[in-house]
Protein backbone atom coordinates (compact mmCIF):
# COMPACT_ATOMS: atom_id res chain seq x y z
CA UNK A 1 0.00 0.00 0.00
CA UNK A 2 1.11 3.55 -0.66
CA UNK A 3 -0.03 6.81 0.90
CA UNK A 4 -0.66 9.50 -1.69
CA UNK A 5 -1.19 12.98 -0.28
CA UNK A 6 -2.70 15.59 -2.57
CA UNK A 7 -2.09 19.26 -1.85
CA UNK A 8 -3.29 22.32 -3.74
CA UNK A 9 -4.29 25.93 -3.01
CA UNK A 10 -7.53 25.04 -4.79
CA UNK A 11 -8.46 22.57 -2.02
CA UNK A 12 -9.59 23.44 1.50
CA UNK A 13 -7.16 20.90 2.98
CA UNK A 14 -4.68 18.22 1.99
CA UNK A 15 -6.15 14.82 1.19
CA UNK A 16 -4.29 11.56 1.88
CA UNK A 17 -5.53 8.36 0.28
CA UNK A 18 -4.35 4.77 0.16
CA UNK A 19 -3.39 3.53 -3.26
CA UNK A 20 -2.78 -0.11 -4.12
CA UNK A 21 0.69 -0.40 -5.59
CA UNK A 22 1.05 -2.57 -8.65
CA UNK A 23 -2.40 -2.03 -10.09
CA UNK A 24 -0.86 0.25 -12.75
CA UNK A 25 -3.01 3.14 -11.62
CA UNK A 26 -1.76 6.61 -12.46
CA UNK A 27 -1.79 9.57 -10.11
CA UNK A 28 -4.61 11.01 -12.20
CA UNK A 29 -6.64 7.82 -11.86
CA UNK A 30 -6.16 7.82 -8.09
CA UNK A 31 -7.14 11.49 -7.97
CA UNK A 32 -10.31 10.88 -9.96
CA UNK A 33 -11.29 7.93 -7.79
CA UNK A 34 -11.04 10.16 -4.73
CA UNK A 35 -12.56 13.30 -6.28
CA UNK A 36 -9.30 15.26 -6.15
CA UNK A 37 -9.59 18.06 -8.76
CA UNK A 38 -6.36 17.64 -10.72
CA UNK A 39 -7.04 19.35 -14.06
CA UNK A 40 -6.64 17.28 -17.22
CA UNK A 41 -7.56 17.22 -20.87
CA UNK A 42 -5.94 14.78 -23.32
CA UNK A 43 -4.76 12.07 -20.83
CA UNK A 44 -2.11 11.10 -23.40
CA UNK A 45 0.81 13.13 -22.08
CA UNK A 46 0.62 15.75 -24.82
CA UNK A 47 -1.26 18.74 -23.40
CA UNK A 48 0.46 19.28 -20.03
CA UNK A 49 -2.79 20.15 -18.24
CA UNK A 50 -2.17 17.63 -15.46
CA UNK A 51 1.38 18.64 -14.50
CA UNK A 52 2.08 17.99 -10.81
CA UNK A 53 5.02 18.14 -8.44
CA UNK A 54 5.81 14.78 -6.85
CA UNK A 55 7.75 14.59 -3.59
CA UNK A 56 8.94 11.14 -2.48
CA UNK A 57 8.41 11.16 1.27
CA UNK A 58 10.26 7.99 2.25
CA UNK A 59 13.32 8.31 0.00
CA UNK A 60 16.38 9.55 1.97
CA UNK A 61 18.37 9.96 -1.25
CA UNK A 62 17.34 10.37 -4.85
CA UNK A 63 18.55 6.86 -5.62
CA UNK A 64 16.17 5.48 -2.99
CA UNK A 65 13.26 6.32 -5.25
CA UNK A 66 11.60 3.68 -7.39
CA UNK A 67 12.89 3.68 -10.95
CA UNK A 68 10.64 4.98 -13.70
CA UNK A 69 10.42 4.89 -17.46
CA UNK A 70 9.79 8.43 -18.70
CA UNK A 71 7.90 8.32 -22.01
CA UNK A 72 8.97 10.52 -24.89
CA UNK A 73 5.60 12.27 -24.79
CA UNK A 74 5.95 13.17 -21.12
CA UNK A 75 9.58 14.22 -21.49
CA UNK A 76 8.81 16.48 -24.44
CA UNK A 77 5.78 18.03 -22.76
CA UNK A 78 7.71 18.72 -19.55
CA UNK A 79 10.48 20.31 -21.63
CA UNK A 80 7.99 22.60 -23.36
CA UNK A 81 6.53 23.59 -19.99
CA UNK A 82 9.99 24.29 -18.55
CA UNK A 83 9.36 21.67 -15.85
CA UNK A 84 12.36 19.42 -16.41
CA UNK A 85 16.09 20.19 -16.44
CA UNK A 86 18.87 18.66 -18.53
CA UNK A 87 20.21 16.92 -15.44
CA UNK A 88 16.80 15.43 -14.71
CA UNK A 89 16.51 14.20 -18.28
CA UNK A 90 19.92 12.56 -17.94
CA UNK A 91 18.98 10.91 -14.63
CA UNK A 92 15.71 9.68 -16.12
CA UNK A 93 17.34 8.26 -19.25
CA UNK A 94 20.44 6.79 -17.62
CA UNK A 95 19.38 5.91 -14.07
CA UNK A 96 15.57 5.76 -14.41
CA UNK A 97 15.27 8.42 -11.70
CA UNK A 98 12.00 10.39 -11.70
CA UNK A 99 12.10 14.18 -12.18
CA UNK A 100 10.53 16.62 -9.76
CA UNK A 101 7.55 17.35 -12.00
CA UNK A 102 5.42 14.71 -13.66
CA UNK A 103 2.27 14.45 -15.72
CA UNK A 104 -0.40 12.89 -13.51
CA UNK A 105 -1.79 10.91 -16.45
CA UNK A 106 1.62 9.29 -17.07
CA UNK A 107 2.96 8.79 -13.55
CA UNK A 108 2.10 5.42 -12.01
CA UNK A 109 1.75 4.99 -8.26
CA UNK A 110 4.41 2.71 -6.78
CA UNK A 111 4.85 1.18 -3.34
CA UNK A 112 6.09 4.43 -1.78
CA UNK A 113 4.54 7.40 -0.02
CA UNK A 114 4.38 10.55 -2.11
CA UNK A 115 3.12 14.11 -1.90
CA UNK A 116 1.41 15.36 -5.06
CA UNK A 117 1.17 19.13 -5.35
CA UNK A 118 -0.69 20.96 -8.10
CA UNK A 119 -1.79 24.51 -8.75
CA UNK A 120 -5.12 23.87 -10.41
CA UNK A 121 -6.45 24.71 -13.86
CA UNK A 122 -4.73 27.93 -14.95
CA UNK A 123 -6.85 28.21 -18.09
CA UNK A 124 -9.84 29.18 -15.97
CA UNK A 125 -9.97 32.31 -13.79
CA UNK A 126 -8.24 31.88 -10.42
CA UNK A 127 -11.38 32.94 -8.57
CA UNK A 128 -14.29 31.47 -10.43
CA UNK A 129 -17.79 32.67 -9.59
CA UNK A 130 -20.31 30.27 -8.15
CA UNK A 131 -22.22 28.47 -10.89
CA UNK A 132 -25.74 29.67 -10.24
CA UNK A 133 -28.96 28.00 -11.33
CA UNK A 134 -29.36 30.83 -13.82
CA UNK A 135 -25.96 30.12 -15.35
CA UNK A 136 -26.74 26.44 -15.63
CA UNK A 137 -30.09 27.32 -17.18
CA UNK A 138 -28.30 29.13 -19.99
CA UNK A 139 -27.24 25.78 -21.39
CA UNK A 140 -30.79 25.65 -22.66
CA UNK A 141 -31.74 22.92 -20.23
CA UNK A 142 -29.84 20.33 -22.27
CA UNK A 143 -26.42 18.77 -22.07
CA UNK A 144 -23.89 19.91 -24.66
CA UNK A 145 -22.76 16.57 -26.05
CA UNK A 146 -20.38 17.55 -28.82
CA UNK A 147 -18.03 20.24 -30.06
CA UNK A 148 -20.33 20.85 -33.02
CA UNK A 149 -23.21 21.55 -30.67
CA UNK A 150 -21.13 23.86 -28.49
CA UNK A 151 -19.94 25.90 -31.47
CA UNK A 152 -23.53 26.12 -32.65
CA UNK A 153 -24.44 27.80 -29.37
CA UNK A 154 -21.40 30.09 -29.57
CA UNK A 155 -22.25 31.19 -33.11
CA UNK A 156 -25.85 31.88 -32.08
CA UNK A 157 -24.78 33.95 -29.06
CA UNK A 158 -22.37 36.16 -31.00
CA UNK A 159 -24.65 36.45 -34.03
CA UNK A 160 -27.56 37.63 -31.89
CA UNK A 161 -25.34 40.00 -29.89
CA UNK A 162 -23.97 41.63 -33.06
CA UNK A 163 -27.48 42.14 -34.46
CA UNK A 164 -28.81 43.37 -31.12
CA UNK A 165 -26.10 45.99 -30.57
CA UNK A 166 -26.24 47.18 -34.18
CA UNK A 167 -30.02 47.66 -33.97
CA UNK A 168 -29.60 49.58 -30.71
CA UNK A 169 -26.93 51.76 -32.32
CA UNK A 170 -29.24 52.58 -35.22
CA UNK A 171 -32.08 53.41 -32.82
CA UNK A 172 -29.86 55.64 -30.69
CA UNK A 173 -28.57 57.42 -33.77
CA UNK A 174 -32.12 57.98 -35.04
CA UNK A 175 -33.16 59.64 -31.78
CA UNK A 176 -30.07 61.84 -31.65
CA UNK A 177 -28.16 60.02 -28.89
CA UNK A 178 -24.91 59.92 -30.85
CA UNK A 179 -22.59 59.19 -27.91
CA UNK A 180 -24.41 55.99 -26.95
CA UNK A 181 -24.93 55.09 -30.62
CA UNK A 182 -21.15 55.15 -31.08
CA UNK A 183 -20.73 52.83 -28.08
CA UNK A 184 -23.24 50.31 -29.43
CA UNK A 185 -21.63 50.37 -32.88
CA UNK A 186 -18.35 49.45 -31.17
CA UNK A 187 -20.00 46.63 -29.21
CA UNK A 188 -21.60 45.34 -32.41
CA UNK A 189 -18.15 45.32 -34.01
CA UNK A 190 -16.72 43.33 -31.11
CA UNK A 191 -19.53 40.78 -31.40
CA UNK A 192 -19.02 40.44 -35.15
CA UNK A 193 -15.34 39.75 -34.51
CA UNK A 194 -16.23 37.11 -31.91
CA UNK A 195 -18.71 35.59 -34.37
CA UNK A 196 -16.02 35.40 -37.02
CA UNK A 197 -13.64 33.70 -34.58
CA UNK A 198 -16.28 31.12 -33.61
CA UNK A 199 -17.03 30.41 -37.27
CA UNK A 200 -13.32 30.07 -38.06
CA UNK A 201 -12.85 27.61 -35.20
CA UNK A 202 -15.76 25.60 -36.50
CA UNK A 203 -14.22 25.63 -39.97
CA UNK A 204 -10.81 24.53 -38.66
CA UNK A 205 -12.24 21.37 -37.13
CA UNK A 206 -14.81 20.92 -39.91
CA UNK A 207 -17.62 21.13 -37.38
CA UNK A 208 -21.16 20.54 -38.55
CA UNK A 209 -22.56 23.61 -36.81
CA UNK A 210 -26.30 23.68 -36.26
CA UNK A 211 -27.51 26.95 -34.76
CA UNK A 212 -29.98 26.20 -31.94
CA UNK A 213 -33.49 27.67 -32.16
CA UNK A 214 -34.62 30.55 -29.97
CA UNK A 215 -36.86 28.41 -27.79
CA UNK A 216 -33.93 26.66 -26.07
CA UNK A 217 -32.91 29.94 -24.41
CA UNK A 218 -34.54 31.55 -21.36
CA UNK A 219 -37.10 34.12 -22.53
CA UNK A 220 -36.16 33.10 -26.09
CA UNK A 221 -33.10 35.35 -25.90
CA UNK A 222 -29.40 34.48 -25.97
CA UNK A 223 -27.45 35.56 -22.87
CA UNK A 224 -25.47 38.53 -24.19
CA UNK A 225 -28.51 40.51 -25.31
CA UNK A 226 -29.38 43.41 -23.03
CA UNK A 227 -32.78 44.50 -21.75
CA UNK A 228 -32.53 47.67 -23.86
CA UNK A 229 -34.94 47.09 -26.70
CA UNK A 230 -35.71 50.58 -28.04
CA UNK A 231 -34.03 53.90 -28.70
CA UNK A 232 -33.92 56.28 -25.75
CA UNK A 233 -32.72 59.82 -26.27
CA UNK A 234 -32.10 60.15 -22.53
CA UNK A 235 -30.06 56.95 -22.13
CA UNK A 236 -26.66 57.81 -20.68
CA UNK A 237 -23.39 56.21 -21.66
CA UNK A 238 -22.90 54.83 -18.16
CA UNK A 239 -26.33 53.13 -18.18
CA UNK A 240 -25.67 51.69 -21.63
CA UNK A 241 -22.32 50.33 -20.45
CA UNK A 242 -23.89 48.77 -17.37
CA UNK A 243 -26.57 47.09 -19.48
CA UNK A 244 -23.91 45.73 -21.84
CA UNK A 245 -21.88 44.54 -18.84
CA UNK A 246 -24.83 42.53 -17.53
CA UNK A 247 -25.21 40.82 -20.90
CA UNK A 248 -21.49 40.09 -21.10
CA UNK A 249 -21.58 38.53 -17.65
CA UNK A 250 -24.41 36.26 -18.73
CA UNK A 251 -22.36 35.17 -21.73
CA UNK A 252 -19.39 34.52 -19.44
CA UNK A 253 -21.63 32.49 -17.12
CA UNK A 254 -22.86 30.42 -20.04
CA UNK A 255 -19.39 29.40 -21.22
CA UNK A 256 -18.14 28.90 -17.66
CA UNK A 257 -21.10 26.67 -16.82
CA UNK A 258 -20.29 24.45 -19.79
CA UNK A 259 -16.56 24.36 -18.96
CA UNK A 260 -17.39 23.35 -15.39
CA UNK A 261 -20.10 20.78 -16.07
CA UNK A 262 -19.38 19.05 -19.38
CA UNK A 263 -17.90 15.57 -19.41
CA UNK A 264 -16.66 15.90 -22.98
CA UNK A 265 -12.91 16.81 -23.05
CA UNK A 266 -13.12 18.56 -26.44
CA UNK A 267 -16.07 20.68 -25.33
CA UNK A 268 -14.34 21.54 -22.05
CA UNK A 269 -11.17 22.65 -23.83
CA UNK A 270 -13.06 24.85 -26.30
CA UNK A 271 -15.30 26.31 -23.59
CA UNK A 272 -12.17 27.32 -21.64
CA UNK A 273 -10.99 29.39 -24.60
CA UNK A 274 -14.31 31.23 -24.69
CA UNK A 275 -14.18 31.73 -20.91
CA UNK A 276 -10.78 33.39 -21.26
CA UNK A 277 -12.02 35.68 -24.02
CA UNK A 278 -15.19 36.63 -22.17
CA UNK A 279 -13.14 37.37 -19.04
CA UNK A 280 -11.08 39.85 -21.08
CA UNK A 281 -14.25 41.47 -22.45
CA UNK A 282 -15.59 41.81 -18.91
CA UNK A 283 -12.40 43.55 -17.80
CA UNK A 284 -12.72 46.06 -20.64
CA UNK A 285 -16.36 46.85 -19.88
CA UNK A 286 -15.76 47.03 -16.13
CA UNK A 287 -12.89 49.45 -16.71
CA UNK A 288 -15.13 51.57 -18.95
CA UNK A 289 -17.87 51.65 -16.31
CA UNK A 290 -15.34 52.66 -13.64
CA UNK A 291 -13.99 55.42 -15.86
CA UNK A 292 -17.46 56.83 -16.60
CA UNK A 293 -18.37 56.75 -12.92
CA UNK A 294 -15.18 58.64 -12.09
CA UNK A 295 -15.91 61.24 -14.78
CA UNK A 296 -19.41 61.77 -13.41
CA UNK A 297 -18.13 62.18 -9.86
CA UNK A 298 -15.36 64.57 -10.98
CA UNK A 299 -17.07 66.82 -13.55
CA UNK A 300 -14.53 69.62 -13.22
CA UNK A 301 -11.52 67.40 -13.93
CA UNK A 302 -10.46 66.67 -17.50
CA UNK A 303 -10.67 62.91 -18.20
Amino acid sequence: MANVTFSSPRMARDITVYAVAGDRGTILAVAQQNKVPIPFDCQDGNCGSCVVEVTHLDAPTKYSKYGIALTEEEKETLKQLGKITKDEIYEAEVNDMPPRYRLACQCFVRNEDIMVTFEGDETLPAQRPHITHAARHFTGGIKVNSLDEFLGYAVKIEEDAATHFYDLAEQMKACGNDEVAKLFYQLAGFSRQHLKEAQERAKEIKADVVVPPDYVWPDQATPEQTSLMAGDAALSKIDALKAALIGERRGYDFYLAIAETTHEPEVKAMAKLFVQEEAEHLKILEASVTREEWIQSNPTVDA
